[in-house]
């Protein structure tokens, strides 16, 4: 019952509706975090937008597809969660946050990131996860100094060259795409140490026993007749991973190993990416 009376007094605008939204939320907190998420918010109440020392920013879950151009104000933001929401394109107010280390984008309608972007020269990690990108746009290729990039589940069938300007980068998680091979931009990324590829339609993979910072690669439900070749010490979890050998050639055949022994249970499944810290 308190959900849906919160959706109702959602489409109120008068400023008894917004308390009551906010639970009475009229100074900044203490730690300079403000969570709103699942508040049912359609708009940005204004006097967030004062808490010029805020920090952390979670506006989660809402049913937000704007932001007030007070937001500039949040000059100390540092974490700022958008995902789960209705936006059609990033509002250009963000990029104006300019000490942004991470931004979730994810769960919305983005077909595109603006030019602007590049702004956040101090963005980490950015989620973009399950909106509607055909490709990744290049201006993520000029945030020089982000770590972490999560694309899954969009509709990508490739990668930007570009995108081995991003020394910094360590994790990226492509899951759920629209990939038919796998992506050549990453073989010459040698300090990447997590590459997620699960769940596309790529049917070989190259080796990747080349680049030394590569820590663990995923790359099951792909419709692929081999694995990717890894250094020593390289965890793998898909099909013919360390656990289940891959079939071996023998004379233009293709012949699958059998085991003595029932094969191992499958991997646990893939660990979920988890923020880089500020």
């Amino acid at each position: 019952m308190g959900n849906s009376l919160k959706a109702i007094v959602a489409f109120v605008p008068s400023n008894e509706c917004q308390k009551y939204l906010l639970e009475d939320l009229e100074e900044m907190p203490v730690d300079k975090t403000v969570d709103l998420s699942g508040r049912q918010l359609r708009r940005l109440p204004l006097h967030i937008c004062s808490f010029r020392e805020l920090v952390k920013l979670y506006l989660s879950d809402n049913n937000l597809n704007h932001l007030p151009p007070e937001l500039e104000q949040l000059q100390n933001l540092q974490i700022l969660a958008l995902d789960f929401n209705n936006f059609k394109a990033l509002p250009l107010v963000v990029c104006t946050l300019k000490q942004l280390c991470i931004l979730y984008l994810g769960n919305n309608k983005l077909c595109s990131l603006p030019l602007e972007l590049r702004l956040l020269q101090n963005l980490k990690t950015l989620w973009i996860e399950s909106n509607c990108l055909q490709y990744l746009p290049e201006v993520v290729c000029e945030l020089s100094l982000l770590k972490t990039l999560h694309a899954g589940s969009n509709a990508l069938r490739s990668l930007p060259t570009q995108l081995r300007c991003l020394q910094e980068l360590r994790t990226i998680w492509l899951s759920g795409n629209l990939l038919s091979e796998f992506p050549p931009v990453l073989l010459d990324m040698p300090f990447l140490e997590v590459i997620d590829v699960d769940r596309n339609s790529i049917r070989f993979f190259p080796s990747l026993a080349h680049l030394p910072g590569l820590k663990l690669v995923i790359y099951d439900h792909n419709p692929c007749r081999n694995a990717p070749k890894v250094a020593k010490g390289v965890r793998r979890v898909g099909r013919w991973s360390e656990e289940t050998p891959e079939p071996r050639k023998r004379s233009g055949a293709v012949i699958e190993i059998t085991l003595d022994e029932k094969p191992s249970p499958p991997p646990a499944a893939k660990p979920k990416p988890e923020a880089e810290p500020c």
